[in-house]
């Protein structure tokens, strides 16, 4: 029985509600009047339960659908502007005990190369990141308790923060590794990590069982109540996604958001983030395996009604995706893209062609600086902001700042201050030139006079040497 209040996860993702909810939006995906009505709902920026935002979904009225695109596009920008978060992802060993046939890591896996990485390797790959201008990593192992303890992760976590390279520091470390403990998420916390993300990969639970045949990912309700433990040990941003492709796209999403209610239902807070990764090529990896492959226009779709249904989540796409399908789900509701990725342990101090320990191929090869340069041009502002996280803005208290709109009165001078940064530090001649274009045009857009002195002040700081300002 469908409880989203329930600990117990084949309660809050129920099977049948998830079967109940499809045959409903199936029912009523010509139903005019009733997606006019959801639509009315969703203009309120309070979201949409999971059954309201499946019939969107599943709508196949082309004008209907040409209003949820415009709509996820405003919501978009009424929650986070035209600011887009970047991050880069940090591979720290690729050991893996577990069997997952959609991932190069598995068990069996016996050609990939296995690699870890020493703390002192973990320093030259943050250098590494430093110089091209992040401050914000998620960090990803696989699970392999004897070469992946927990303990090796909070000293990794522990060596990424203590690293001042010329301007450079990483200010946020988010974490994506596999479900584990109360206390080891207490831990997590204590060492001051960003969001804990984990994907559920898939949330059909026969599939899952037979994707995640041996191995501790393979106990379906351990994995899925995860964030529960996270949260439990005061983690109060989490992360959530799956992976489409490995089963029909329409359960997932019913899957996704009942997650998102439940989270919201028992804490009191929904996901900080939603990742929306697809099965891609890589290392004994075929997607042709897997049947349910979403074309680009379903994607985008997907894309635009999360963000409809959830429109206070930051939205995550990743270089597996081609800079054209970017571009599109940018304009549909993602709000952090990450830029000069390597999915290989020890990538972004290797030479480039040197990815034989890679998670995946990817479909955006482009540096940072030509990512950057890129979302200026099409009027978005790059943002290397970490302030909320370090200001204690997190959890409800980032929820309910961003519900109300008021976080909008930090995020875009502090997007403006961090742009700075990285043009005085990293950026590219022309990279510059149109970036300080963008920040001078921006300005205009801080609503409060007192509060655009003070950031035209700090840029004149930042210019002249300073860093590190924040509201």
């Amino acid at each position: 029985m469908y409880n989203p209040n329930s600990r117990k996860a084949e309660e809050f993702i129920d099977h049948q509600e998830i079967l109940d909810t499809l045959a409903y939006a199936d029912a009523h995906k010509s139903d005019a009047a009733l997606i006019d009505e959801i639509l009315q709902k969703a203009r309120r920026r309070k979201g949409l339960s999971h059954r309201e935002a499946s019939v969107l979904l599943a709508c196949e009225l082309e004008e209907k659908n040409q209003e949820i695109y415009t709509l996820a596009e405003q919501i978009k920008k009424d929650f986070y502007g035209n600011r887009i978060v970047m991050f880069a992802p940090l591979y720290l060993s690729n050991y893996c005990v577990n069997g997952c046939l959609y991932c190069p890591y598995h068990k069996k896996n016996k050609h990939i190369p296995r690699k870890k990485l020493t703390q002192e390797e973990i320093k030259a790959e943050v250098i590494a990141l430093q110089d091209m201008g992040h401050k914000r990593l998620a960090l990803e192992a696989g699970e392999d308790p004897v070469n992946n303890p927990l303990e090796y992760i909070l000293e990794s976590i522990q060596t990424i923060y203590s690293i001042k390279h010329k301007n450079g520091a990483i200010r946020r470390v988010n974490v994506n590794i596999a479900a584990t403990t109360v206390e080891n998420y207490r831990k997590l916390k204590e060492a001051g990590i960003g969001t804990y993300i984990l994907f559920q990969e898939t949330y059909h639970k026969e599939s899952y069982e037979h994707l995640h045949p041996t191995g501790p990912k393979s106990n379906y309700a351990y994995h899925t109540e995860a964030h529960d433990r996270a949260m439990e040990g005061g983690i109060d941003d989490v992360g959530l996604g799956v992976l489409f492709g490995l089963e029909l796209c329409r359960y997932e999403f019913a899957g996704l958001l009942m997650h998102a209610e439940h989270l919201e239902a028992v804490f009191g807070v929904g996901p900080h983030t939603i990742s929306v990764p697809r099965v891609c090529p890589a290392d004994d990896i075929d997607p042709g395996e897997f049947d349910n492959g979403i074309s680009d226009e379903v994607f985008e779709k997907i894309v635009a009604c999360i963000r409809v249904a959830v429109p206070y989540t930051g939205m995550i796409i990743s270089t597996r995706e081609s800079p054209k399908v970017r571009e599109r789900v940018l304009h549909l509701g993602i709000s952090q893209i990450s830029g000069g990725s390597r999915t290989s342990v020890g990538g972004y101090t290797l030479p480039e062609p040197e990815n034989d320990t890679a998670q995946f191929d990817l479909s955006d090869h482009r540096t940072l600086d030509e990512v950057v340069k890129w979302l200026m041009e099409m009027g978005y502002i790059p943002s290397f902001c970490t302030a909320c996280y370090r200001e204690g803005r997190t959890g409800d208290r980032f929820m309910s700042l961003c519900k109300s709109g008021q976080i909008n009165n930090c995020c875009l001078p502090n997007a403006l201050m961090t742009l700075k940064e990285y043009l005085m530090d990293y950026a590219a001649p022309d990279t510059k030139t149109v970036g300080e274009a963008l920040i001078a045009a921006q300005l205009e857009d801080i609503p409060r006079e007192k509060t655009r002195q003070i950031v035209v002040d700090r840029l004149e700081k930042i210019a002249a040497g300073e860093r590190d300002f924040r509201f």
